[in-house]
């Protein structure tokens, strides 16, 4: 600490400590609320469970399942739709999944990561 300088009022040696301390155990808690993302995976369906999507905590497709019943070489434009929303269904899972557990963090409050 600078020579002649005291800190701020209220915000005694052992004050900083703890808010130190406790921004450690935030970020270790996001740290580990974004490794179960991470690991987590969502799963939807469109066309009445004819095309299933299985998205990780990652982004990533891990798995796209597509019942003979949906493919129709007269509607392909209609299997696309069921898999586009099938997939944006399984990422707003994820968003969800993902807000309400760096929520519990940060109660509430919006960090950078």
């Amino acid at each position: 600490m600078a020579k002649g300088f005291k800190g701020m009022p209220g915000m005694g040696g052992g004050g900083m400590n703890n808010l130190l301390q406790q921004a450690q155990r935030m970020q270790q808690a996001a740290e580990r609320a974004q490794e179960e993302i991470k690991h987590s995976t969502f799963e939807a369906t469109a066309g009445g469970g004819v095309v299933k999507v299985i998205v990780g905590g990652d982004h990533e497709i891990k798995s796209l399942e597509i019942d003979r019943s949906a493919v129709d070489p007269e509607d392909v434009e209609m299997l696309q739709d069921m898999i586009i929303a099938a997939c944006n269904e399984a990422q707003r899972k994820l968003e969800e999944f993902s807000s309400a557990k760096m929520g519990q963090v940060t109660g509430g409050m919006k960090m950078p990561f």
